[in-house]
């Protein structure tokens, strides 16, 4: 999924976007993650998706985490 987003404004080391078209929702991110030159007004993309794969990775580290906990009783 693609959104479309404004740069709405830059409020310390944050970036403020609003989700194109109706720009009521907000989305707040560090300006490091911006493109280099961005600047208020630009219109951004942002690409959303899923990653299967870490997430299997990262319920298998929490499951191991925990085995590991509740064998040290």
């Amino acid at each position: 999924m693609v959104i479309e987003a404004t740069l709405d404004r830059i409020e310390n080391e944050t970036a403020v976007l609003l989700v194109r078209s109706e720009e009521t929702t907000k989305i707040s991110i560090p300006i490091s993650l911006l493109p280099e030159g961005s600047k208020e007004g630009d219109i951004l993309s942002i690409d959303i998706k899923k990653d299967i794969q870490e997430t299997e990775r990262s319920k298998e580290r929490v499951s191991s985490l925990l085995e590991k906990l509740k064998n040290k009783k």
